[in-house]
């Protein structure tokens, strides 16, 4: 299977189990992997056979501007989920990153894989 991905997309959502996080947008670095055959939309250099980038990003923007989620966790399942659902993604691989967690890391997060079987 092919891959498709998006690396470093910074999006901006409520998230946090802390009062103080509740009242504050946080931002939250995605870097994606979609299994995607690539071959009907090179064969015939078309965009509508692709997976489109700006199509899946504007999903994720849409959705980060309306999450209000606790934890880092929830928003990766959910976010899955409706990316999945929408374009018909047949395996993906998400990681959410959390910049700023601990003044010792660059960010802290969750990875998960999922597929439609």
């Amino acid at each position: 299977m092919d891959k498709v991905f998006i690396e470093g997309l910074e999006v901006d959502t409520v998230i946090g189990a802390y009062d103080w996080e509740r009242g504050i947008r946080q931002c939250l670095r995605l870097d994606l992997t979609f299994g995607w055959d690539i071959r009907p939309a090179a064969a015939e250099d078309q965009l509508d056979r692709a997976l489109d980038y700006a199509a899946v990003a504007a999903v994720i923007d849409r959705f980060a501007q309306v999450a209000r989620f606790e934890l880092v966790e929830t928003f990766a399942e959910r976010l899955a989920a409706e990316l999945m659902e929408t374009f018909g993604i047949p395996w993906m691989r998400l990681r959410v990153t959390k910049p700023g967690v601990h003044p010792r890391a660059r960010g802290m997060g969750v990875e998960i894989e999922r597929s439609s079987s």
